[in-house]
Protein backbone atom coordinates (compact mmCIF):
# COMPACT_ATOMS: atom_id res chain seq x y z
CA UNK A 1 0.00 0.00 0.00
CA UNK A 2 2.74 2.45 -0.92
CA UNK A 3 1.30 5.77 -2.04
CA UNK A 4 2.65 7.72 -5.00
CA UNK A 5 4.69 9.84 -2.56
CA UNK A 6 6.25 6.86 -0.79
CA UNK A 7 4.11 6.86 2.34
CA UNK A 8 2.66 3.53 3.45
CA UNK A 9 -1.10 4.08 3.45
CA UNK A 10 -1.63 1.18 5.86
CA UNK A 11 0.38 3.10 8.47
CA UNK A 12 -1.50 6.38 7.96
CA UNK A 13 -3.80 7.45 10.80
CA UNK A 14 -6.51 8.52 8.35
CA UNK A 15 -6.51 5.05 6.79
CA UNK A 16 -6.51 3.40 10.23
CA UNK A 17 -9.34 5.62 11.51
CA UNK A 18 -11.39 4.80 8.41
CA UNK A 19 -10.85 1.06 8.67
CA UNK A 20 -11.65 0.97 12.41
CA UNK A 21 -14.40 3.62 12.18
CA UNK A 22 -12.66 5.50 15.00
CA UNK A 23 -14.57 8.80 15.18
CA UNK A 24 -12.36 10.18 17.97
CA UNK A 25 -9.22 9.69 15.89
CA UNK A 26 -10.99 11.28 12.93
CA UNK A 27 -11.87 14.31 15.07
CA UNK A 28 -8.26 14.59 16.29
CA UNK A 29 -6.88 14.36 12.76
CA UNK A 30 -9.37 16.89 11.42
CA UNK A 31 -8.28 19.36 14.10
CA UNK A 32 -4.59 18.68 13.49
CA UNK A 33 -4.88 19.07 9.72
CA UNK A 34 -6.95 22.24 10.13
CA UNK A 35 -4.36 23.70 12.51
CA UNK A 36 -1.34 22.55 10.46
CA UNK A 37 -2.58 23.54 7.00
CA UNK A 38 -4.92 26.44 7.72
CA UNK A 39 -7.67 24.66 5.75
CA UNK A 40 -10.84 23.50 7.46
CA UNK A 41 -11.24 19.75 7.81
CA UNK A 42 -14.16 17.84 9.34
CA UNK A 43 -14.07 14.27 10.68
CA UNK A 44 -15.74 13.00 7.49
CA UNK A 45 -12.82 14.48 5.51
CA UNK A 46 -10.58 11.89 7.13
CA UNK A 47 -12.22 8.92 5.38
CA UNK A 48 -9.62 7.21 3.20
CA UNK A 49 -9.02 3.76 1.75
CA UNK A 50 -5.54 4.64 0.52
CA UNK A 51 -4.04 7.06 -1.95
CA UNK A 52 -4.72 4.89 -4.98
CA UNK A 53 -8.34 4.16 -4.09
CA UNK A 54 -11.46 6.07 -5.06
CA UNK A 55 -12.02 7.11 -1.43
CA UNK A 56 -9.21 9.49 -0.46
CA UNK A 57 -8.85 11.81 2.49
CA UNK A 58 -9.64 15.49 2.43
CA UNK A 59 -5.93 16.20 2.85
CA UNK A 60 -5.21 14.34 -0.39
CA UNK A 61 -8.07 16.15 -2.14
CA UNK A 62 -7.35 19.66 -0.81
CA UNK A 63 -3.62 19.85 -0.05
CA UNK A 64 -1.59 17.15 -1.79
CA UNK A 65 0.32 18.21 -4.91
CA UNK A 66 2.03 14.86 -5.47
CA UNK A 67 -0.99 12.60 -6.02
CA UNK A 68 -2.59 14.56 -8.89
CA UNK A 69 0.77 14.85 -10.63
CA UNK A 70 1.47 11.10 -10.34
CA UNK A 71 -2.02 10.27 -11.58
CA UNK A 72 -1.62 12.59 -14.56
CA UNK A 73 1.73 10.96 -15.40
CA UNK A 74 0.24 7.50 -14.82
CA UNK A 75 3.14 6.30 -12.66
CA UNK A 76 2.98 3.65 -9.96
CA UNK A 77 4.96 5.86 -7.55
CA UNK A 78 7.10 8.96 -7.88
CA UNK A 79 10.16 6.67 -8.02
CA UNK A 80 8.79 5.46 -11.37
CA UNK A 81 8.64 9.00 -12.78
CA UNK A 82 11.17 10.33 -15.29
CA UNK A 83 11.30 13.58 -13.28
CA UNK A 84 12.05 11.93 -9.93
CA UNK A 85 12.66 14.03 -7.62
CA UNK A 86 10.76 17.07 -8.81
CA UNK A 87 10.38 20.18 -6.66
CA UNK A 88 6.86 19.18 -5.50
CA UNK A 89 8.16 15.88 -4.24
CA UNK A 90 11.31 17.32 -2.68
CA UNK A 91 9.23 19.79 -0.67
CA UNK A 92 6.94 17.02 0.56
CA UNK A 93 9.79 14.66 1.43
CA UNK A 94 11.45 17.25 3.66
CA UNK A 95 8.69 16.51 6.19
CA UNK A 96 8.38 12.78 5.47
CA UNK A 97 11.70 10.91 5.88
CA UNK A 98 10.06 7.47 5.82
CA UNK A 99 8.42 8.25 2.46
CA UNK A 100 11.78 9.45 1.15
CA UNK A 101 13.46 6.22 2.28
CA UNK A 102 10.74 4.10 0.63
CA UNK A 103 11.04 5.97 -2.68
CA UNK A 104 14.85 5.88 -2.63
CA UNK A 105 14.78 2.09 -2.18
CA UNK A 106 12.33 1.71 -5.07
CA UNK A 107 14.31 4.08 -7.27
CA UNK A 108 17.52 2.09 -6.69
CA UNK A 109 15.78 -1.17 -7.61
CA UNK A 110 14.24 0.35 -10.73
CA UNK A 111 17.48 1.95 -11.90
CA UNK A 112 19.59 -1.07 -11.02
Amino acid sequence: MIAYCGLNCAECNAFKATQTKDIELKKQLAKKWTDDDNVEFKPEDIDCNGCKSERISGWCRKICKVRPCAEKRQVKTCAHCDEYQCEKLKKFLLKEPVAKKNLEEMWKILRG
